[in-house]
């Protein structure tokens, strides 16, 4: 049975460089038939490999399976530009989350527009908890750890996707000032006595996370301008996006900035030699 711990070692075996199903099926101690179906069902649920096949229909066939970022994630000239702005942007205000949501069937979409965080935070829970493989987070410095609801703290709801047994992915910035929260979410892994929670260091302007490659959910902040026919008060949007398509392409241009960040211990490493 596929289980997150194997699913870990096929993705850190693949993601060095690219393999064959027989080499992936000795390294996990399994027939190749199993192999094979473990591969497909990654690829399929989760996004993060990919298999390509050589010499198909003869004897010689060979079906290697690679790391997904390899491979370019936009299928139309729209995820293209999107995907070009994603990657180039740092600063909330560099990139809209509309911009995505705009693209989606009106049928697999929806907004919420909120003069308070808290006021979608039911909504946002249920959405992760949902989860029954893998969380994908786009995230500032994971200050969303330190939200209080219903008397909780929110790093309550990761505590228990973990002990579900669902694989955290976070893209963070890992610095002095948020320093804690990265450390908060890695202890989950101490107690649970699993990795399963991997956060890297990286700068970027998407706010949300990705469901099991199936649902995204983005949050956008509008600032007041004090400009006349304009926004005049805070406002949070929280966009629901619940469309395969979308959610695989922008699982793949996580998995390009996560492949090429830094990883969040090696920066602990140097961060807490710095005496503040």
């Amino acid at each position: 049975m596929l289980n997150p711990e194997i699913i870990r070692k096929i993705e850190l075996f693949v993601y060095s460089k690219p393999r064959s199903i027989n080499e992936i099926a000795l390294h996990i101690g399994k027939n190749w038939r199993t192999a094979d179906r473990y591969i497909e069902e990654i690829e399929n649920d989760l996004g993060t490999v990919s298999t390509r096949v050589f010499r198909g229909g003869t004897r010689g066939a060979l079906k290697i399976a690679y790391w997904s970022s390899a491979e370019k994630a936009s299928s139309n000239v729209f995820q293209e530009k999107l995907e070009q702005d994603i990657m180039k942007s740092k600063r909330k205000e560099d990139f809209s989350a509309f911009d995505i949501f705009q693209h989606v069937p009106e049928k697999n979409r929806d907004v919420d527009v909120c003069s308070k965080e808290s006021e979608n935070m039911d909504d946002f829970i249920r959405i992760l908890l949902s989860a029954k493989k893998q969380v994908l987070v786009f995230s500032g410095n994971l200050s969303m750890l330190n939200i209080r609801h219903d008397k909780k703290d929110f790093i309550e709801i990761f505590k228990e996707l973990v002990k579900k047994k669902v694989t955290i992915k976070a893209l963070s910035r890992v610095d002095i000032a948020g320093r804690e929260n990265v450390e908060k979410l890695f202890s989950l892994n101490f107690r649970q006595g699993a990795e399963r929670i991997e956060i890297r260091h990286d700068v970027h302007a998407l706010r949300g996370v990705i469901i099991d490659n199936r649902v995204i959910r983005l949050k956008e902040v509008s600032e007041p301008t004090g400009k006349i026919n304009e926004l005049n008060k805070k406002a949070f949007i929280f966009y629901t996006i619940n469309d395969k398509s979308w959610a695989e392409w922008l699982s793949k241009v996580f998995w390009r900035k996560f492949s090429n960040s830094i990883d969040a211990r090696r920066r602990l490493e140097h961060l807490n030699n710095i005496k503040i």
